[in-house]
């Protein structure tokens, strides 16, 4: 039966995870390096390369900054509501990221009350960086607070409660405490956060309006190249979000011998 069910799950993995890759490598190299390179070079490569990081360097830094307030109000905190702001978290894993670019659309389109006075005042939103920011920001920000939240929660408040009672204040006891403690925790959830960012379509292709070179991230460059049949050119862009997928694993996997480690530490 062991043996059956490794073979089924290392069937599995062959057929819909390494065969896709496989096939992806082959066709972004099997052209020759300089293909490849004039693919990966070309200037709407390039700036989608950057539109996609500048998303990264946006998002991740406030989500992460959410996902530790949230965390520590709802592990450290009794309040109104709670079970409510726990679901509001959880809100992008139920709604598909389409809808929820749509509902930015509708909220900040040039045919909602609220987009038309922005654009009037110099403020666009959709199909321009601003709305790509907005919706990465959305279909990630749970990464962070849903991996703090049960380790917070785990943690307890007892070493919180008697650095308090030691004359601690709240950012003493942050900084020296809680911070240190869950400090694997947060780069995971960082590190997640980031590989959502970079991957994200959906989202981003309802509020980027396609405009070449400005508003193109790499996944929605990877789709315009293989609708125009350059293929080799659509897998090479392609290529660039493996490389970083296979870097993000391997942070992950670190983050998680070293938490492995600390807790067997404690």
């Amino acid at each position: 039966m062991k043996w059956g069910l490794m073979g089924i799950a290392l069937a599995f993995l062959a057929v819909f995870l390494m065969t896709p890759l496989v096939v992806l490598l082959y066709n972004a190299f099997h052209e020759g390096w300089r293909v490849y390179q004039m693919a990966v070079l070309d200037p709407e490569t390039i700036a989608a390369v950057k539109l996609t990081l500048f998303a990264v360097i946006c998002a991740v830094p406030l989500n992460m900054i959410f996902g530790l307030a949230a965390a520590w109000a709802i592990t450290k905190f009794d309040f109104p509501f709670k079970n409510f702001l726990i679901t509001l978290i959880d809100l992008p894993f139920t709604v598909s990221p389409v809808i929820a670019g749509m509902i930015f659309v509708l909220l900040f389109g040039a045919r909602s009350s609220l987009g038309a006075w922005m654009i009037a005042h110099g403020w666009k939103i959709i199909y321009d960086v601003p709305g790509i920011v907005l919706a990465t920001i959305f279909v990630t920000f749970p990464f962070v607070a849903r991996e703090l939240i049960p380790l917070m929660h785990a943690q307890g408040t007892e070493q919180e409660e008697a650095a308090l009672t030691l004359g601690a204040n709240g950012w003493q006891i942050f900084t020296r405490i809680t911070l240190p403690n869950i400090r694997w925790g947060l780069l995971y959830g960082v590190i997640l956060c980031t590989a959502r960012c970079l991957g994200e379509f959906g989202a981003v292709s309802v509020v980027s309006g396609h405009i070449r070179g400005m508003t193109n991230t790499v996944s929605l460059q990877v789709e315009i190249l293989y609708n125009e049949y350059q293929f080799s050119g659509a897998f090479a862009v392609a290529s660039l979000l493996v490389f970083g997928a296979c870097l993000t694993l391997l942070l992950k996997l670190y983050v998680e011998k070293k938490m492995h480690y600390g807790k067997g530490s404690i």
